[in-house]
């Protein structure tokens, strides 16, 4: 079957894939199939989630909008109203969706890439996109999958002889579901600390980290988020991991976690030895008995279908040069390292069409602001239609 051909690809549809397609529309590219001029430069957004909302769809009820940073500021239309209130993954899917809506964006959906390569030696050529909506081709790729597919589960001894449950941050729904149970809780980021609050409150816990949390009286400043993502952006420059950015900038003392560590619930304790059929078995050769392991050790970048491009390093991470990777210019990671935060999207999204506009053959029209649809300049409607705070 004959390949469907576009000038650039988006991948993923979360924060920073609809970020990049307002950015590709406001500089005049087109969505494919739209119509136009046929010399007219164009793109597509392939989306493996049934509806809007990104990996936002699957987050716990109880992850409020309170809790959620920087999330609800698209480009393009003003911020709406917000209940903070209100669980994230409702507010974030209605809201994602009518931006799909308002700005016309190229939506395709559910469509899962599998494989993206190159089609030829040229390095100027195009990439072939491998899709369960069949063949693409493109001259540009903008990966946007972000990492709440790709949960990271660390491996220790005696792992598979646990008799209780096991589960990962991704899997959690709710803390009722573990009443009358001992919960041990791993992980020293946000979501460890604020689940440890969450489940605390109805049952026991145990928090095991490998390294001491390092927590900030002060609040997370301009300067202090500049520098964090300074030191992260110098790590994937080398080609190394990302690291994440609350490795860098430490956990935040807010009420809520000073009340969980008055519960006690914040008492540390050192990764265990092994995990044994009823528990831990602890650095001091006790055994601490358990129902539940919650495995709160974060996400890894889903980038298996670039795999063809051969793009990791020694240093098993990918070489990058702002968004864009240090050799395959065609294709550039947002959501990735510096760009994982939900303020690093929006910035990630129009680094990355500035860029991959300047390749060879990219040379659509800029519109002015008068060009772009009318839903860009004014504010958007209340996100729901029930009265907000």
């Amino acid at each position: 079957m004959e390949k469907q051909l576009v000038d650039v690809a988006v991948i993923g549809a979360g924060q920073a894939g609809l970020s990049a397609a307002y950015h590709l529309q406001r500089r005049g590219l087109k969505p494919a199939g739209a119509g136009g001029s046929a010399s007219a430069a164009t793109y597509t957004v392939f989306d493996a989630e049934d509806g809007p909302g990104g990996a936002w769809r699957h987050r716990w009820k109880s992850l409020l909008m309170a809790t959620v940073n920087g999330i609800s500021d698209l480009p393009g239309i003003a911020k709406p109203d917000v209940n903070p209130a209100e669980p994230s993954s409702e507010f974030l899917e209605r809201y994602f969706a009518g931006y799909e809506r308002d700005l016309g964006l190229a939506i395709r959906r559910p469509v899962k890439v599998t494989a993206v390569s190159r089609e030829d030696g040229n390095p100027s050529g195009r990439l072939g996109i491998t899709t369960s909506d069949g063949g693409w081709s493109a001259r540009a790729v903008i990966n946007a999958t972000g990492t709440w597919t790709r949960p990271f589960w660390p491996i220790y001894p005696g792992q598979a002889t646990f008799r209780g449950r096991q589960l990962h941050v991704a899997d959690y729904v709710a803390a009722e579901e573990f009443r009358g149970r001992h919960v041990i809780v791993i992980g020293g980021g946000i979501s460890a600390v604020g689940l440890l609050d969450e489940i605390s409150q109805v049952t026991t816990t145990s928090w095991f980290t490998r390294r001491e949390p390092e927590w900030r009286d002060a609040g997370f400043d301009a300067q202090a988020g500049h520098n964090a993502v300074a030191l992260v952006e110098e790590r994937v420059r080398q080609g190394l991991p990302p690291q994440s950015v609350v490795a860098v900038t430490g956990l935040i003392w807010t009420p809520a976690l000073r009340a969980a560590a008055g519960r006690g619930a914040l008492d540390r304790r050192p990764m265990f030895t092994s995990i044994e059929p009823d528990g831990v078995r602890l650095a001091d050769g006790t055994l601490l008995a358990a129902d539940v392991i919650l495995w709160a050790t974060g996400f890894r970048a889903e980038l298996e279908h670039l795999a063809p491009l051969h793009l990791r390093g020694p240093g098993g991470g990918i070489a990058m040069d702002g968004t864009q990777v240090a050799a395959e210019p065609r294709v550039h990671l947002v959501g990735y390292g510096p760009s994982s935060s939900t303020i690093g999207a929006n910035r990630a999204g129009r680094a990355a069409v500035a860029a991959i506009l300047k390749l060879p053959g990219m040379q659509p029209p800029t519109p002015g602001l008068s060009d772009f649809p009318a839903a860009s300049k004014k504010k958007a409607a209340p996100a729901s239609g029930t009265e907000q705070s």
